[in-house]
């Protein structure tokens, strides 16, 4: 009979549309979805071929933007009421093709760094994980003045089995280092 295994993490939630009340949470939620937001535009712009601007205000007050072929050229083409020839005046001729091939490139390379990202992520909770059990492995190089009482009573039964059997070398013909 087979056992379920019962899911390690509650995978992606839906959360409320609500303003998130911790200024840091805040924070992080703002730059994920930014960076979420622009990779959308990117791949618009690739797919289709169609010239977007953004400007986002973090909860901080610092600018973002993102535009293609630039911010500046479609904000003039939006002020100026979509008027095309203002808007192909300022582009050069044979861009379009350039610009998709770059903004296939910058996509790739953004999911290439989340990607690497979310290894470095891993490689650090590893770290973490092994310098715990490192430190719990390696009590005994510990100054004894911080080790914490379940330490001590290791160290002490390690040092009673190590005098056991430093006795028990002493005492037998055969020399030290050779234990059978």
């Amino acid at each position: 009979m087979m056992m379920s295994k019962k899911k390690e993490t509650m995978g992606r939630q839906r959360i409320p549309m609500v303003r998130i009340k911790k200024e840091t949470h805040r924070q992080v939620t703002f730059s994920k979805r930014r960076a979420g937001l622009f990779k959308k535009a990117s791949e618009l712009c690739t797919l289709c071929g169609a010239e977007v601007g953004i400007i986002v205000y973090s909860p901080a007050k610092k600018p973002f933007s993102f535009g293609h072929p630039s911010v500046e050229s479609v904000l003039d083409r939006y002020l100026s009421r979509n008027n095309l020839s203002t808007a192909q005046e300022q582009k050069p001729q044979g861009n379009t093709a350039a610009s998709s091939v770059l903004n296939m490139e910058l996509t790739q390379i953004v999911s290439q760094l989340e990607e690497e990202k979310k290894k470095g992520q891993a490689m650090a909770e590893m770290r973490k994980a092994n310098a715990v059990r490192w430190s719990m492995t390696n009590w005994w190089e510990m100054p004894v003045e911080e080790m914490n009482m379940v330490q001590l009573r290791e160290m002490k039964s390690a040092l009673v089995e190590l005098m056991k059997i430093v006795v028990s070398e002493t005492n037998t013909s055969r020399p030290l280092g050779f234990r059978m």
